[in-house]
């Protein structure tokens, strides 16, 4: 998934063992991967890309084997995992420290006005609406069997995939190896510095077994400027948790594999708990806002009973069918009036894949705008 600071995004990794699923390595041979491509994509495929360039010219030679905490970390990693030194060492000596990478990662600055309407208009538009149209109908099988088998609507796997990639078209240039090691080691001044390098030491790691694994060079592995891979935009722990064999090659391809990657996001959203038939929002208003405002920014989970929420004065927009527990939400709009839903543990399912209430609502219309032109 692209990073964001919601995990982020970050992630939760629960363990899964799933007896229905063939276990497979994470990535496919490059070549096996690639053997349909004909000689003249064979040819394209070699020239760089404007970000591939530009990335070149932001990057530079950092040493990192000389870095105390580098070879700390090679330690760990030849103890825990059975690297040889050596290897990592080599690898280490070729990756290169991105600035880009540290621009992108810093936090917006304080005190910039939420937009939840101009962040939707990036997602929800024409072009991701057709793509998600044509790619909902030409997997309509596999979105059929990946509904079936873990209860997610296909149109929620057709809204993620587009807000992440617009169905593989944007999955990134950076060298992931780079962008981990950057962050890993050089991330940027802030009050949360060392988590966030641990969480991208873990991800590094996640990269380098992923190599290993599937006999790769690590160096292939191209994703965001966080280190986020393929279609669905996994960071590689999560690629090493969730992903699946959902094409039934025997391998695990989140960078070329539709198929792969329409299984992969129905599992997480499963695991991270997803419920089969359950609503997922709805629109809600405030009697008085401030005695609701203590409803708000509880997390990302649903905490209250239906009658709690009514208690404190929030009016549903439709009737409630019988649900355990919800969440409220808002939804801020600049100067306009900010909007108010009640959310679901799955609308919270969505929120699990980046933390965010502006990117699981952009999700969801994205979802409903998709299925709408496509029932025209």
């Amino acid at each position: 998934m692209k990073f964001r600071l919601r995990l982020p995004c970050l992630l939760s990794l629960l363990s899964l063992s799933v007896a229905c699923l063939v276990p497979a390595p994470a990535f496919a041979d490059p070549v096996s991967a690639h053997k349909n491509k004909t000689s003249k994509t064979k040819h394209k495929s070699k020239k760089k890309t404007k970000q591939q360039k530009a990335d070149e010219q932001d990057s530079e030679f950092a040493n990192f084997n000389q870095w105390k905490d580098v070879n700390t970390f090679i330690d760990d990693m030849v103890a825990r995992d059975g690297f040889e030194r050596t290897e990592l060492q080599a690898v280490f000596s070729k990756a290169r420290y991105l600035d880009s990478a540290i621009k992108l990662i810093k936090p917006a600055a304080a005190g910039k006005t939420k937009n939840w309407q101009a962040y939707r208009a990036r997602f929800v538009e024409p072009t991701r609406i057709a793509a998600g149209v044509a790619f909902w109908n030409e997997h309509a099988l596999a979105l059929q069997r990946a509904q079936e088998q873990y209860g997610v609507p296909a149109e929620i796997i057709v809204g993620i995939l587009g807000v992440e990639t617009i169905y593989g078209r944007n999955t990134g240039n950076f060298r992931v190896i780079d962008t981990l090691t950057t962050l890993a080691f050089a991330y940027p001044q802030t009050p949360n510095r060392e988590a966030r390098m641990a969480f991208f030491r873990g991800e590094l790691e996640s990269a380098l077994l992923i190599a290993r694994d599937s006999h790769i060079d690590p160096f292939s592995l191209l994703g965001s400027y966080a280190g986020a891979i393929g279609w669905p935009q996994f960071m590689p722990s999560s690629v090493r948790e969730y992903a699946v064999d959902f094409d039934g090659t025997g391998k695990i391809d989140l960078r070329t594999s539709p198929i792969d990657a329409i299984g992969s996001v129905a599992n997480f959203l499963k695991i991270h708990g997803w419920q089969r038939d359950e609503p997922i929002v709805f629109p809600a208003t405030l009697a008085n806002p401030a005695t609701a405002a203590v409803l708000l920014n509880q997390g990302l989970e649903a905490k209250f009973t239906a009658d709690q929420i009514k208690n404190y004065g929030v009016v549903p927009g439709a009737d409630l069918p019988a649900m355990p527990l919800l969440g409220l939400i808002d939804l801020q709009n600049g100067d306009d009036a900010t909007e108010y839903w009640l959310a679901t543990n799955n609308f919270f399912a969505i929120t699990q894949y980046n933390r965010s209430y502006f990117y699981a609502m952009s999700v969801i219309d994205l979802s409903r705008a998709v299925r709408a032109a496509r029932d025209q």
